[in-house]
């Protein structure tokens, strides 16, 4: 599992620095978004499907986001 920790930083930021890793990982790997920007709980799934990618999940932890997803192709 390759972790993003996006912390800190707002949307587009979490979601562009995910792609940016998802196109470095091999397909089959999960991805673990950590973002403290709420839009990321929104615009990352929203990415994630229409992408063509899994989304295994999306909880909101303390004071941050915990986005994991699966790269399918």
């Amino acid at each position: 599992m390759v972790v993003v920790d996006a912390r800190g930083s707002y949307c587009p930021g979490p979601l562009m620095e995910m792609i940016k890793t998802l196109k470095q990982v091999e397909v089959g790997e999960i991805i673990e978004v950590l973002s403290s920007d709420e839009s990321s709980a929104k615009d990352i799934p929203e990415w994630v499907k229409k992408a063509g990618h899994e989304l295994v999940e999306v909880k909101k932890e303390d004071d941050y986001w915990r986005i994991v997803i699966k790269k399918l192709k």
